[in-house]
Protein backbone atom coordinates (compact mmCIF):
# COMPACT_ATOMS: atom_id res chain seq x y z
CA UNK A 1 0.00 0.00 0.00
CA UNK A 2 1.56 3.31 -1.01
CA UNK A 3 0.99 6.31 1.31
CA UNK A 4 -0.76 9.20 -0.84
CA UNK A 5 -0.62 12.18 1.38
CA UNK A 6 0.57 15.74 1.16
CA UNK A 7 1.79 18.26 4.17
CA UNK A 8 1.11 21.68 4.45
CA UNK A 9 2.91 23.47 7.10
CA UNK A 10 1.52 25.48 9.93
CA UNK A 11 3.68 28.31 10.94
CA UNK A 12 3.23 30.21 14.20
CA UNK A 13 3.33 34.23 14.50
CA UNK A 14 6.85 33.76 14.18
CA UNK A 15 6.94 32.50 10.91
CA UNK A 16 8.96 29.14 12.77
CA UNK A 17 7.63 25.90 11.65
CA UNK A 18 4.68 24.72 14.33
CA UNK A 19 3.64 21.38 12.69
CA UNK A 20 1.74 20.08 9.51
CA UNK A 21 -1.38 19.17 8.30
CA UNK A 22 -1.81 15.86 6.51
CA UNK A 23 -3.91 15.55 4.07
CA UNK A 24 -4.63 12.27 2.52
CA UNK A 25 -5.87 10.57 -0.82
CA UNK A 26 -6.85 6.92 -1.35
CA UNK A 27 -4.94 7.02 -4.70
CA UNK A 28 -4.44 9.45 -7.71
CA UNK A 29 -7.48 7.29 -9.36
CA UNK A 30 -9.82 7.57 -6.57
CA UNK A 31 -9.56 11.31 -5.37
CA UNK A 32 -11.12 13.35 -2.78
CA UNK A 33 -14.60 13.11 -1.98
CA UNK A 34 -14.75 9.86 -4.03
CA UNK A 35 -14.19 8.42 -0.46
CA UNK A 36 -15.90 9.80 2.39
CA UNK A 37 -13.80 11.21 5.79
CA UNK A 38 -14.58 8.16 7.60
CA UNK A 39 -12.64 6.12 4.91
CA UNK A 40 -9.95 8.85 4.22
CA UNK A 41 -8.86 8.78 8.25
CA UNK A 42 -9.09 5.31 8.87
CA UNK A 43 -6.90 4.66 5.69
CA UNK A 44 -4.20 7.48 6.75
CA UNK A 45 -3.97 6.05 10.17
CA UNK A 46 -3.61 2.61 8.35
CA UNK A 47 -0.80 3.90 5.97
CA UNK A 48 1.12 5.95 9.00
CA UNK A 49 1.04 2.89 11.60
CA UNK A 50 1.90 0.04 8.50
CA UNK A 51 3.37 1.92 5.77
CA UNK A 52 5.05 5.18 6.65
CA UNK A 53 5.70 6.60 10.16
CA UNK A 54 3.78 9.99 10.68
CA UNK A 55 6.91 11.04 12.04
CA UNK A 56 8.72 10.44 9.07
CA UNK A 57 6.50 12.62 7.08
CA UNK A 58 6.31 14.83 9.29
CA UNK A 59 10.49 15.33 10.44
CA UNK A 60 8.90 15.23 14.23
CA UNK A 61 6.87 17.69 14.33
CA UNK A 62 2.61 17.57 15.17
CA UNK A 63 0.97 16.12 12.49
CA UNK A 64 -2.88 17.39 12.23
CA UNK A 65 -5.27 14.81 10.83
CA UNK A 66 -8.98 14.98 9.93
CA UNK A 67 -11.36 12.34 12.39
CA UNK A 68 -15.10 12.37 11.81
CA UNK A 69 -17.36 11.39 14.59
CA UNK A 70 -17.43 7.65 13.56
CA UNK A 71 -13.42 7.89 13.66
CA UNK A 72 -13.36 9.64 17.18
CA UNK A 73 -15.89 7.26 18.53
CA UNK A 74 -13.73 4.24 17.03
CA UNK A 75 -10.69 5.33 19.30
CA UNK A 76 -8.31 5.62 16.21
CA UNK A 77 -7.04 9.15 17.68
CA UNK A 78 -5.38 6.85 20.46
CA UNK A 79 -3.62 4.28 17.75
CA UNK A 80 -0.90 7.71 17.66
CA UNK A 81 0.55 9.16 20.58
CA UNK A 82 -0.18 12.13 22.12
CA UNK A 83 3.31 14.02 20.77
CA UNK A 84 2.27 13.19 16.76
CA UNK A 85 -1.25 14.35 16.61
CA UNK A 86 -3.15 16.94 16.73
CA UNK A 87 -6.83 15.78 16.47
CA UNK A 88 -8.70 18.27 14.16
CA UNK A 89 -12.43 17.85 14.36
CA UNK A 90 -14.09 17.78 10.89
CA UNK A 91 -16.52 20.49 10.25
CA UNK A 92 -18.92 18.65 8.75
CA UNK A 93 -19.19 17.02 12.57
CA UNK A 94 -22.28 18.29 14.41
CA UNK A 95 -21.78 19.42 17.82
CA UNK A 96 -24.00 17.35 20.39
CA UNK A 97 -23.34 15.12 23.79
CA UNK A 98 -21.45 11.87 21.91
CA UNK A 99 -19.12 14.13 20.46
CA UNK A 100 -18.39 16.14 24.06
CA UNK A 101 -18.22 13.31 25.65
CA UNK A 102 -15.07 11.99 23.39
CA UNK A 103 -13.73 15.17 23.66
CA UNK A 104 -13.78 15.45 27.02
CA UNK A 105 -12.01 11.83 27.24
CA UNK A 106 -9.35 12.43 24.81
CA UNK A 107 -8.45 16.18 26.40
CA UNK A 108 -8.22 14.15 30.11
CA UNK A 109 -5.58 11.65 27.85
CA UNK A 110 -3.18 14.94 26.62
CA UNK A 111 -4.57 15.14 23.44
CA UNK A 112 -4.58 18.35 21.88
CA UNK A 113 -7.99 18.87 19.53
CA UNK A 114 -8.84 21.51 17.06
CA UNK A 115 -12.16 22.63 15.42
CA UNK A 116 -11.05 22.76 11.59
CA UNK A 117 -13.30 25.58 9.41
CA UNK A 118 -15.02 26.49 12.48
CA UNK A 119 -18.08 28.47 12.01
CA UNK A 120 -19.48 29.94 15.74
CA UNK A 121 -22.67 28.63 17.10
CA UNK A 122 -23.10 29.52 20.71
CA UNK A 123 -23.36 25.52 21.38
CA UNK A 124 -19.50 25.27 21.02
CA UNK A 125 -18.93 27.36 24.20
CA UNK A 126 -19.71 23.76 25.78
CA UNK A 127 -16.38 22.30 24.20
CA UNK A 128 -13.94 25.24 24.58
CA UNK A 129 -12.52 24.13 27.79
CA UNK A 130 -11.25 20.65 26.30
CA UNK A 131 -10.38 22.63 22.62
CA UNK A 132 -6.83 23.92 22.12
CA UNK A 133 -6.84 25.45 18.84
CA UNK A 134 -9.64 26.81 16.48
CA UNK A 135 -9.25 26.78 12.98
CA UNK A 136 -10.59 29.52 10.42
CA UNK A 137 -10.43 29.50 6.80
CA UNK A 138 -10.30 33.37 6.13
CA UNK A 139 -11.15 33.02 2.69
CA UNK A 140 -14.71 32.08 3.77
CA UNK A 141 -14.94 34.05 6.92
CA UNK A 142 -15.26 37.38 6.79
CA UNK A 143 -13.87 40.34 9.19
CA UNK A 144 -16.86 40.66 11.75
CA UNK A 145 -17.57 36.73 11.77
CA UNK A 146 -13.50 36.55 13.11
CA UNK A 147 -14.28 39.58 15.36
CA UNK A 148 -17.74 37.39 16.83
CA UNK A 149 -15.26 33.81 17.17
CA UNK A 150 -12.49 35.99 18.81
CA UNK A 151 -15.00 37.41 21.23
CA UNK A 152 -16.85 34.19 22.06
CA UNK A 153 -13.05 32.56 23.00
CA UNK A 154 -12.28 36.00 25.15
CA UNK A 155 -12.57 33.67 28.23
CA UNK A 156 -10.88 31.01 27.65
CA UNK A 157 -7.32 32.04 27.07
CA UNK A 158 -6.07 28.60 26.42
CA UNK A 159 -7.41 28.47 23.18
CA UNK A 160 -5.42 29.53 19.95
CA UNK A 161 -6.05 30.78 16.47
CA UNK A 162 -5.33 29.27 13.45
CA UNK A 163 -5.89 30.71 9.75
CA UNK A 164 -6.16 28.73 7.50
CA UNK A 165 -5.58 29.87 3.55
CA UNK A 166 -3.40 32.36 3.76
CA UNK A 167 -1.77 33.33 0.47
CA UNK A 168 -0.50 36.74 1.19
CA UNK A 169 1.82 38.65 3.42
CA UNK A 170 -1.01 40.95 4.15
CA UNK A 171 -3.16 38.63 5.01
CA UNK A 172 -0.79 37.17 7.38
CA UNK A 173 -0.44 40.78 8.95
CA UNK A 174 -4.22 40.87 9.59
CA UNK A 175 -4.57 37.59 11.55
CA UNK A 176 -1.22 38.24 13.13
CA UNK A 177 -2.80 42.01 14.52
CA UNK A 178 -6.26 40.36 15.26
CA UNK A 179 -4.36 37.98 17.73
CA UNK A 180 -3.95 34.64 15.87
CA UNK A 181 -1.02 32.41 16.54
CA UNK A 182 -0.39 30.43 14.15
CA UNK A 183 -0.70 30.15 10.25
CA UNK A 184 -1.17 27.92 7.37
CA UNK A 185 -1.29 28.61 3.44
CA UNK A 186 1.31 29.69 0.96
CA UNK A 187 1.86 32.93 2.27
CA UNK A 188 5.28 32.34 3.03
CA UNK A 189 6.68 30.85 -0.24
CA UNK A 190 5.67 33.97 -2.56
CA UNK A 191 7.65 37.19 -2.98
CA UNK A 192 7.02 39.75 0.59
CA UNK A 193 7.69 42.49 -1.53
CA UNK A 194 8.81 43.86 -4.83
CA UNK A 195 12.19 45.56 -5.02
CA UNK A 196 15.38 46.06 -6.39
CA UNK A 197 18.09 45.29 -4.51
CA UNK A 198 21.88 43.80 -4.96
CA UNK A 199 23.65 40.83 -4.05
CA UNK A 200 25.86 40.60 -1.47
CA UNK A 201 29.77 39.67 -2.55
CA UNK A 202 29.59 36.19 -0.80
CA UNK A 203 25.73 35.83 -2.75
CA UNK A 204 27.44 37.05 -6.00
CA UNK A 205 30.67 34.27 -4.86
CA UNK A 206 27.59 31.56 -4.64
CA UNK A 207 25.82 32.72 -7.76
CA UNK A 208 29.17 32.47 -9.84
CA UNK A 209 29.46 28.70 -8.25
CA UNK A 210 25.73 27.98 -9.48
CA UNK A 211 27.15 29.45 -12.78
CA UNK A 212 30.19 26.66 -12.68
CA UNK A 213 28.53 23.94 -11.46
CA UNK A 214 25.33 23.99 -14.32
CA UNK A 215 28.07 23.55 -16.76
CA UNK A 216 28.21 19.71 -18.47
CA UNK A 217 31.94 20.14 -17.83
CA UNK A 218 33.60 21.18 -14.33
CA UNK A 219 36.59 24.35 -14.26
CA UNK A 220 37.85 22.89 -11.01
CA UNK A 221 40.63 26.22 -11.50
CA UNK A 222 37.76 28.37 -11.63
CA UNK A 223 35.66 26.46 -8.79
CA UNK A 224 38.89 26.44 -6.42
CA UNK A 225 39.59 29.99 -7.80
CA UNK A 226 36.06 31.21 -6.40
CA UNK A 227 36.11 29.49 -3.14
CA UNK A 228 39.41 30.43 -2.20
CA UNK A 229 38.42 34.08 -2.74
CA UNK A 230 35.73 33.83 0.22
CA UNK A 231 36.89 32.12 3.61
CA UNK A 232 33.03 31.85 4.64
CA UNK A 233 32.51 29.16 1.76
CA UNK A 234 36.02 27.67 1.78
CA UNK A 235 35.46 26.79 5.81
CA UNK A 236 31.63 25.42 5.12
CA UNK A 237 33.00 22.86 2.37
CA UNK A 238 35.65 21.59 3.83
CA UNK A 239 33.24 21.12 6.68
CA UNK A 240 31.05 19.42 4.52
CA UNK A 241 33.49 17.25 2.68
CA UNK A 242 35.12 16.55 6.14
CA UNK A 243 31.50 15.61 7.72
CA UNK A 244 30.50 11.91 9.59
CA UNK A 245 28.19 10.96 6.37
CA UNK A 246 30.71 10.54 3.81
CA UNK A 247 32.67 8.14 6.21
CA UNK A 248 36.63 9.42 4.91
CA UNK A 249 39.17 7.30 6.49
CA UNK A 250 41.62 10.37 6.08
CA UNK A 251 41.12 14.52 6.52
CA UNK A 252 40.54 16.44 3.40
CA UNK A 253 42.75 19.75 4.29
CA UNK A 254 42.38 21.61 0.76
CA UNK A 255 39.85 22.99 -1.24
CA UNK A 256 40.93 20.96 -4.00
CA UNK A 257 41.05 18.16 -2.70
CA UNK A 258 37.68 18.19 -1.28
CA UNK A 259 36.63 19.26 -4.66
CA UNK A 260 37.64 16.11 -5.89
CA UNK A 261 36.18 13.65 -3.28
CA UNK A 262 33.06 15.35 -3.61
CA UNK A 263 32.43 14.75 -7.07
CA UNK A 264 30.00 16.30 -9.51
CA UNK A 265 26.75 15.79 -8.20
CA UNK A 266 27.95 15.95 -4.71
CA UNK A 267 29.33 19.54 -4.95
CA UNK A 268 26.70 20.68 -7.31
CA UNK A 269 24.17 19.90 -4.20
CA UNK A 270 26.22 21.55 -1.94
CA UNK A 271 26.67 24.60 -3.64
CA UNK A 272 22.63 25.04 -4.43
CA UNK A 273 21.84 24.53 -0.40
CA UNK A 274 24.18 27.04 0.63
CA UNK A 275 23.23 29.13 -2.08
CA UNK A 276 19.30 28.75 -1.22
CA UNK A 277 20.08 28.71 3.00
CA UNK A 278 22.50 32.19 2.94
CA UNK A 279 20.06 34.17 0.08
CA UNK A 280 18.26 35.75 2.97
CA UNK A 281 18.40 34.39 6.32
CA UNK A 282 15.12 36.17 7.51
CA UNK A 283 12.50 33.59 5.12
CA UNK A 284 10.72 30.75 7.40
CA UNK A 285 13.00 27.66 7.51
CA UNK A 286 10.43 26.16 6.19
CA UNK A 287 10.69 27.94 2.61
CA UNK A 288 14.28 26.40 2.53
CA UNK A 289 12.93 23.11 3.14
CA UNK A 290 10.36 23.15 0.24
CA UNK A 291 12.98 24.47 -2.12
CA UNK A 292 14.73 21.16 -0.75
CA UNK A 293 12.47 19.07 -1.23
CA UNK A 294 11.36 20.51 -4.51
CA UNK A 295 15.29 20.08 -5.80
CA UNK A 296 15.30 16.39 -4.26
CA UNK A 297 12.52 15.34 -5.95
CA UNK A 298 13.10 17.23 -9.67
CA UNK A 299 16.50 14.94 -9.47
CA UNK A 300 14.41 11.69 -8.59
CA UNK A 301 12.15 12.29 -11.64
CA UNK A 302 15.08 13.28 -13.91
CA UNK A 303 16.19 9.76 -13.52
CA UNK A 304 12.82 8.46 -13.82
CA UNK A 305 11.85 10.24 -17.29
CA UNK A 306 11.75 8.56 -20.35
CA UNK A 307 13.98 10.85 -22.26
CA UNK A 308 16.81 11.34 -19.82
CA UNK A 309 17.57 14.23 -18.09
CA UNK A 310 20.73 15.52 -16.68
CA UNK A 311 20.10 14.85 -12.46
CA UNK A 312 22.27 17.95 -11.69
CA UNK A 313 20.56 20.34 -13.62
CA UNK A 314 17.15 18.95 -12.46
CA UNK A 315 18.44 19.65 -8.92
CA UNK A 316 19.40 23.30 -9.12
CA UNK A 317 16.32 24.33 -11.27
CA UNK A 318 13.92 22.63 -8.49
CA UNK A 319 15.93 24.37 -5.50
CA UNK A 320 15.79 27.39 -7.75
CA UNK A 321 12.13 27.53 -8.26
CA UNK A 322 11.78 29.01 -5.20
CA UNK A 323 14.67 32.04 -5.67
CA UNK A 324 12.07 35.02 -6.47
CA UNK A 325 10.02 34.10 -2.85
CA UNK A 326 13.46 34.28 -1.04
CA UNK A 327 15.10 36.80 -1.80
CA UNK A 328 11.75 38.59 -2.32
CA UNK A 329 11.83 39.77 -6.20
CA UNK A 330 10.18 38.67 -9.59
CA UNK A 331 11.67 35.87 -10.82
CA UNK A 332 12.89 37.54 -14.00
CA UNK A 333 14.82 40.25 -11.94
CA UNK A 334 16.30 37.16 -9.67
CA UNK A 335 17.35 35.56 -12.73
CA UNK A 336 18.96 38.55 -14.62
CA UNK A 337 21.37 39.03 -11.77
CA UNK A 338 22.93 35.07 -11.49
CA UNK A 339 24.92 33.35 -14.24
CA UNK A 340 22.74 30.36 -14.85
CA UNK A 341 22.74 28.14 -17.74
CA UNK A 342 19.62 28.46 -19.88
CA UNK A 343 18.71 25.01 -19.33
CA UNK A 344 18.16 26.22 -15.92
CA UNK A 345 16.70 30.01 -16.72
CA UNK A 346 14.15 28.94 -19.58
CA UNK A 347 11.73 26.25 -17.71
CA UNK A 348 11.97 28.79 -14.58
CA UNK A 349 10.91 32.21 -16.87
CA UNK A 350 8.76 30.42 -19.46
CA UNK A 351 7.23 27.96 -17.42
CA UNK A 352 7.26 25.50 -20.30
CA UNK A 353 9.28 22.22 -21.28
CA UNK A 354 10.06 19.33 -19.55
CA UNK A 355 11.21 20.79 -16.34
CA UNK A 356 9.01 23.15 -15.84
CA UNK A 357 5.85 20.24 -15.92
CA UNK A 358 8.14 18.17 -13.17
CA UNK A 359 8.05 21.44 -11.10
CA UNK A 360 4.09 22.07 -11.70
CA UNK A 361 3.79 18.40 -10.78
CA UNK A 362 5.97 18.90 -7.43
CA UNK A 363 3.57 22.23 -6.70
CA UNK A 364 0.48 20.29 -7.42
CA UNK A 365 1.23 17.66 -4.85
CA UNK A 366 2.27 20.10 -2.23
CA UNK A 367 -1.21 21.79 -2.67
CA UNK A 368 -2.82 18.52 -2.63
CA UNK A 369 -4.01 19.36 -6.31
CA UNK A 370 -4.41 15.82 -6.81
CA UNK A 371 -6.54 15.82 -10.34
CA UNK A 372 -3.91 18.38 -11.73
CA UNK A 373 -0.94 16.06 -10.00
CA UNK A 374 -2.50 13.01 -11.96
CA UNK A 375 -2.85 14.56 -15.41
CA UNK A 376 1.29 15.71 -15.44
CA UNK A 377 2.13 12.33 -14.68
CA UNK A 378 0.10 11.02 -17.47
CA UNK A 379 1.67 13.36 -19.42
CA UNK A 380 5.05 12.61 -18.69
CA UNK A 381 4.41 8.95 -18.65
CA UNK A 382 5.10 8.26 -15.12
CA UNK A 383 4.36 5.72 -12.57
CA UNK A 384 2.03 7.19 -10.30
CA UNK A 385 3.27 5.32 -7.34
CA UNK A 386 6.53 5.91 -8.09
CA UNK A 387 5.87 9.46 -8.26
CA UNK A 388 4.38 9.45 -4.64
CA UNK A 389 7.20 7.29 -3.18
CA UNK A 390 9.72 9.55 -4.55
CA UNK A 391 7.73 12.72 -3.47
CA UNK A 392 7.52 10.84 0.11
CA UNK A 393 11.72 10.05 -0.15
CA UNK A 394 12.72 13.77 -0.51
CA UNK A 395 10.63 15.24 2.26
CA UNK A 396 12.62 13.13 4.39
CA UNK A 397 15.59 14.34 3.02
CA UNK A 398 15.07 17.64 2.96
CA UNK A 399 14.07 17.44 6.72
CA UNK A 400 17.59 15.77 7.21
CA UNK A 401 19.23 18.66 4.93
CA UNK A 402 17.42 21.15 7.02
CA UNK A 403 18.51 19.77 10.21
CA UNK A 404 21.92 19.74 9.08
CA UNK A 405 22.39 22.84 8.39
CA UNK A 406 20.48 24.11 11.31
CA UNK A 407 23.36 22.00 13.57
Amino acid sequence: MHFYAARQPILDKHKKLFAYELLFRDSLDNVFPDIDGDEATSKMIEASQFTMGISELTGNKPAFINFTLETLSQGYPEMLTTEEVVIEILETVKPGKRLLALCKDLHQKGYTLALDDYEHQSVWAHFYPFISIIKIDIQQSDLAEIKQVIGAISAFPHIKLLAEKVETYEEYNQMLNLGFEYFQGYFFAKPEMMKTKSLSPSQMAMAELLYETSKTELDLNNITGVFERDVSLSYKLLRYANSAIFRRRSEISTIKQALVILGSAELKRFIGLMFAVNANPDKPSELINLAMTRAKFCEFVAQELPSKFDVSIAFLTGLLSMIDAILDEEMSIVLEKLPLSQDIKEPLLTKEGLMADVIKLVACIEHANWDNTNDIIEKLTLDKDKVIELYNQSLIWADEQTQAISE
